[in-house]
């Protein structure tokens, strides 16, 4: 990598969010519909950033079994019988094939929508000197979206969201978030756009 392309790069961190089995493989416990779609292009987001010097930031849902850390709304996904999606320790909880946290690599446990609320994400980027953010991975109206508005309101200096590595339930709620999104600022290219800036 040549320095002129390492400076470029050197104050971005691509953070991946939520590309965990339980909400991409099919039958899973909180499958975001078009999610798999996407892992490809995750996977290539990935390997561009690798090969550009650019840290990943790998965040992911790990909630207690009895779900005591989940928000109200989904407690009771956790009891008897109940499927107790993303659950520490278990398969649901582990990335989908194709995606491998290396060493170098950031992990980032949350139990909530933003990657920001009530972990250190924001201390670390500090402390590694980044102002951008590239968002990528699942789903669209919540963990990317409110990671997004606030990294927006923490005055990163530049929010980028790859819309074909991002998805939602469907088109038209993944759409209409962008749009939301695009409208604060944030940066909105395609893969293949962000590989040839």
């Amino acid at each position: 990598m040549g320095s002129e392309n390492g400076d470029k790069w050197r104050k971005t961190a691509v953070v991946v969010i939520d590309m965990q089995k339980d909400f991409i493989l099919p039958g899973a416990p909180m499958l975001v519909r078009d999610g798999e779609a996407i892992v490809p292009n995750v996977i290539k987001t990935v390997e561009v950033a690798r090969n550009r010097g650019i840290p990943i930031i790998w965040v992911v849902r790990e909630h207690d079994p009895l779900g005591r850390d989940v928000e109200l709304f989904r407690r009771h996904l956790y009891g008897d019988g109940k499927p107790k999606p993303t659950s520490k320790g278990g398969v649901g909880a582990e990335l989908v094939d194709g995606l491998v946290i290396q060493e170098g690599d950031y992990k980032l446990v949350k139990t909530r929508f933003s990657a920001f609320f009530n972990t250190n994400l924001h201390l670390y980027l500090q402390g590694i000197g980044v102002t951008n953010l590239v968002v990528i991975g699942v789903q669209t109206p919540n963990c990317i979206r409110q990671t997004v508005f606030d990294a927006v309101a923490l005055d990163y200096q530049r929010v980028t969201v790859i819309i074909d590595a991002t998805a939602a339930a469907s088109p038209d709620i993944h759409i209409a978030n962008i749009f939301d999104m695009k409208n604060v600022g944030v940066a909105t290219p395609t893969l293949e756009e962000w590989c040839q800036s």
